[in-house]
């Protein structure tokens, strides 16, 4: 059963940060990348900060759609950051070595400095 994705958007200028909560699966990834894309492409984000403190799973299309967004950050000389990861986003990102790829902070706060 999945929890559908609630996505709240903190914008200030140039920095954006993308409260996520529920499950990122195939049915709620398009959204996510949607929203993700929007702010780099449309919205001209030097910053994305995705605070997934309220994200239990994720699965491969989830994992696709924060790849996505990290391509296009680096493709505008922006930064994409995760922080608040729960155990399981963790594993999974860690299981296929992303932790390494992404800019990855242990809370909101320290995503900010």
């Amino acid at each position: 059963m999945t929890k559908d994705l609630d996505i709240n958007i903190d914008r200030n200028g140039p920095i954006s940060v993308v409260h996520v909560s529920g499950d990122i699966d195939l049915k709620s990834s398009p959204e996510l990348r949607a929203t993700i894309l929007d702010l780099f492409e449309n919205r001209r984000q030097e910053r994305v900060i995705l605070n997934l403190a309220g994200v239990h799973y994720i699965d491969s299309s989830g994992v696709a759609s924060l790849v996505e967004g990290l391509q296009e950050a680096k493709k505008r000389n922006a930064r994409f950051i995760l922080c608040a990861l729960n155990e399981a986003p963790r594993h999974v990102l860690e299981l296929t070595r992303l932790t390494k790829v992404f800019e990855v902070a242990p809370s909101l706060e320290e995503a900010l400095k």
